[in-house]
């Protein structure tokens, strides 16, 4: 869209503007092209202004698209921003830094640590229910031991031997009705 407005101020002089895009603010022509000259020669016509600003936008736009390319091609990386966004985080921007690459050995080294100590844990809980299984396995024989004692405890007494040899009648022992006496020996 092209609009001429064509005042005449003093004598040969022509001013021109044209309406561009909204990105770009609007240029009057004599930035472009320049004033006609006062001598009397021809003003620029509307085809010559239009060519010349073509081949301005063309070469605005080639150099604004070399530079594009020139950003992407580098191998070098960016200034590294000191804001953080978690989109930034979850899409490995802050994976590619120089911060992170001057820093790897520091990052390995606590990785490393964060493994020992999860790995420490593991054989810490490991030993632990090994401790657990081991008192309950104590209790269980302590409880076996003491139950053991007392049927022997039981077992063992007097009354009981008594009733369990007469139940039997195989035996000739008997609890004796007299008390013991003391057999003396010549020597």
């Amino acid at each position: 869209m092209e609009e001429n407005k064509h005042t005449q101020e003093p004598e040969n002089e022509v001013k021109m503007t044209i309406v561009q895009p909204q990105d770009e603010p609007v240029k009057p022509m004599e930035e472009t092209l320049g004033t006609a000259d006062k001598a009397g020669k021809d003003a620029p016509t509307q085809e010559a202004v239009k060519e010349a600003d073509d081949i301005g936008t063309e070469r605005e736009d080639v150099k604004a698209l070399k530079e594009a390319i020139h950003q992407q091609a580098r191998e070098d990386e960016q200034p590294f921003s000191a804001n953080f966004t978690l989109r930034k985080i979850l899409g490995g921007d802050v994976l590619n830094a120089r911060l992170i690459r001057s820093q790897i050995w520091l990052i390995v080294l606590v990785v490393f640590f964060i493994i020992l100590y999860i790995s420490n844990r593991y054989s810490v809980q490991k030993d632990l229910l090994e401790i657990d299984r081991l008192n309950t396995q104590l209790k269980d024989a302590k409880y076996k031991a003491l139950s053991s004692s007392s049927m022997l405890t039981e077992k063992c007494r007097e009354s009981h031997v008594l009733e369990m040899l007469k139940n039997n009648k195989d035996s000739t022992l008997k609890m004796p009705d007299h008390p013991p006496f003391i057999i003396q020996v010549p020597k």
